[in-house]
């Protein structure tokens, strides 16, 4: 599924054709820096029903927010040099816990992601807004 959008309000509309489509646990966001990946997270992580404010994990590398179903984990690997880093800090434990993953910048880690099930984003910045690729 592909969705143009033209500005941030449209991220909602973006979140209502993705979100029932989610039947896996795992959520991995691809884009360059800025493309929309945090503000998709934060427009997803609302509609799963949590309160919590949600930022960038760009430093403490995860969040954890509370939601209505269940606790949902937020990465952001881009920061990290290798994927012993991400074994370092537990992400298998987190992605086996049962509870919703949303990984940003999930390349470093991409080779082990194979061993999930998991859905992909691709955001793209255009001349006129974003383009979003559903997997």
């Amino acid at each position: 599924m592909k969705i143009t959008i033209q500005n941030i309000a449209e991220w909602q509309d973006v979140t209502d054709k993705i979100k029932p489509l989610l039947t896996k646990k795992i959520l991995t966001l691809k884009g360059n820096l800025g493309a929309g990946k945090t503000t998709f997270s934060q427009f997803l992580v609302k509609s799963l029903g949590s309160q919590d404010t949600v930022t960038s994990p760009t430093y403490s590398i995860v969040n954890e927010y509370k939601s209505q179903t269940g606790i949902i984990f937020h990465f952001d690997l881009y920061r990290l040099k290798s994927i012993e880093e991400a074994f370092d800090f537990g992400i298998e434990e987190y992605l086996e816990s049962g509870n919703f993953c949303i990984i940003e910048w999930p390349q470093i880690y991409e080779e082990e992601l194979q061993h999930y099930d998991h859905h992909e984003i691709n955001i793209t910045n255009t001349e006129t807004g974003r383009e979003i690729e559903f997997n």
